[in-house]
């Protein structure tokens, strides 16, 4: 089965991405992510002229014999220490060479190629001191394919992503392992096949590759993404629970809301209305009050629509930041030694955003709870159990689908502990107040993989309860919105019957949703 992406999301265009020192969107970083858009680096004299300024001026600072931090001299709380002139172009080795030593899980793809973008974008600022060639490189990287294998364990977030960014670093000098046409191979190999020629960083350079917060930004891009579709999705899923569960379909009232006028929460409360046809309230309704995981959904979906706005603010100004150490201020002839690298936009955001979204699978969860309880689901069977009547013994339903989305949601809460709390004094007390926001964005994807579980489990149950309603008769009939995402829904998965195993169902479900395959409400 072939599965679309949500086309909201961007398709595949043939107009390439120029990177020029202009801002650049999350979205167009999810684009080349993807690989659904391509990368070239601006051919104007402008552009090429700012980048060759900044290394020009350093080098000449470097023939003055100025001292620039991790120029002339070592890194981190080893700053005291001056490297001798015949060392210098040494120095940049010897940093990524010590930062390998990261561990865990190597990044996806997507996610390494999103790094790349990352720290192309930071350094297209034009304030690093790199050059020309060194951008070229990173976009070579892009256009091949050539993909570091970054391990995702081993930044605190200050002095940025390190370790991992080290891997990148080494990669342009032909060193370590990529992946290359789906396979993970050694660099070398894969330079020598394209005719390429290892990079040999200049002074400054590769302090400017690692130390910044491409990591932590590439997965929070990664995110915000997902939970922006999280949000429609467990809209429409709350849309058909309401009417599984014969709710009442005037919560989601125009002037109930106007009251409360958070524009994210009456965002959802609209769509819900739209979902189920209830422009407005009669004057009399015949069930007064649900639940509060369907009466009160727009009030928890809300709070991830209303946030979307600011977590974008931090995570765009951070993408379009230049935050290495020091940066280099060719116009006004200084190096400015700073700390740009410390994360802690990207790990408020995340942080807040994991907690925001576990919020969805509880809430999801408790209405998966009301679905299968024949105590409050109005008249459906035990479990939403398909089976014929003869069979009800044998048969249970979504019994064991509820006792997974229970787990799941617990992990996810579990989970929601701030990582930005949990700041270490490290590396000989030089980094002694730390971000950890590459750990946070680290958390807040294992959180959105629960939430997208729970969400699969969700779904499916939903759209048995609102067939298995219909067979009953005692609800209006199905929207017209409804009816027609339910009948792609069954394009996936069919209804159940007689029990089965559901697991292939739901993994296929969680990577539909990953790729955002429903087109969901109007942006």
């Amino acid at each position: 089965m072939t599965i679309l992406r949500d086309p909201t999301a961007g398709p595949l265009t043939s107009e390439p991405l120029i990177l020029d020192g202009s801002m650049v969107s999350l979205e167009e970083v999810l684009a080349v992510a993807e690989g659904r858009r391509r990368v070239i680096l601006s051919t104007t004299p402008d552009f090429r002229k700012r980048i060759a300024k900044g290394n020009a001026f350093l080098e000449r600072l470097l023939e003055e014999e100025g001292v620039v931090y991790g120029v002339t001299t070592g890194y981190g709380d080893s700053c005291t220490r001056e490297v001798s002139a015949s060392d210098l172009e040494q120095l940049p080795r010897q940093l990524y060479t010590f930062h390998g030593c990261g561990l865990g899980e190597a990044l996806s793809v997507e996610a390494a190629r999103a790094v790349i973008m990352v720290r192309l974008v930071s350094l297209c600022r034009g304030v690093s001191g790199v050059s020309v060639e060194l951008l070229e490189r990173l976009t070579w990287l892009l256009e091949h394919d050539v993909i570091p294998v970054i391990p995702e364990e081993g930044s605190v977030g200050a002095s940025g992503d390190l370790t991992p960014l080290s891997y990148l670093a080494a990669v342009l000098c032909g060193e370590r392992d990529v992946f290359h046409d789906g396979k993970r191979r050694p660099t070398a190999e894969v330079f020598a096949e394209h005719g390429l020629t290892p990079y040999r960083l200049k002074p400054k350079e590769g302090l400017a590759l690692m130390n910044g917060t491409a990591v932590m930004t590439a997965l929070s891009v990664f995110a915000f993404a997902r939970t922006t579709y999280l949000a429609r999705l467990t809209t429409r899923i709350t849309a058909l629970s309401v009417h599984a569960l014969n709710g009442n379909p005037y919560h989601f009232d125009a002037e109930l809301f106007a009251a409360k006028p958070h524009p994210g929460q009456n965002k959802v409360a609209e769509r819900l209305r739209e979902d189920l046809h209830a422009p407005d309230t009669p004057r009399n309704s015949s069930r007064l009050q649900d639940r509060y995981s369907t009466r009160c959904a727009p009030h928890v979906i809300g709070v991830v629509e209303d946030a979307l706005p600011w977590w974008r603010q931090f995570l765009e100004n951070e993408l379009n930041s230049a935050n290495d150490n020091p940066l280099i201020d060719a116009e006004q002839g200084k190096v400015m030694h700073g700390g740009h690298f410390y994360g802690g936009h990207v790990a408020f955001a995340m942080d807040s955003l994991k907690q925001a979204c576990a919020n969805l699978a509880d809430l999801l969860d408790r209405q998966l709870a009301l679905l299968v309880d024949a105590r409050f689901n109005h008249g459906l069977p035990s479990n939403l159990s398909g089976a014929a009547p003869e069979r009800a013994s044998l048969n249970h339903g979504y019994k064991a689908v509820q006792i997974g989305a229970s787990a799941w949601t617990a992990e996810a809460l579990k989970l929601t502990m701030p990582a930005s709390v949990f700041s270490r004094s490290t590396e000989c007390h030089n980094q002694d107040k730390v971000s950890m926001g590459t750990i946070a964005a680290r958390d807040a994807l294992r959180v959105l993989t629960l939430v997208e579980q729970v969400a699969a489990a969700t779904l499916h149950a939903a759209c048995q309860g609102v067939e298995l309603r219909s067979q009953i008769g005692d609800a209006p009939p199905l929207p017209d919105r409804l009816a027609e995402f339910l009948t792609d829904c069954r394009l996936i998965f069919p209804a159940l019957g007689e029990d089965r195993a559901l697991e292939h169902e739901l993994r296929t479900l969680c990577d539909v949703i990953r790729q955002r395959h429903w087109s969901l409400y109007d942006a």
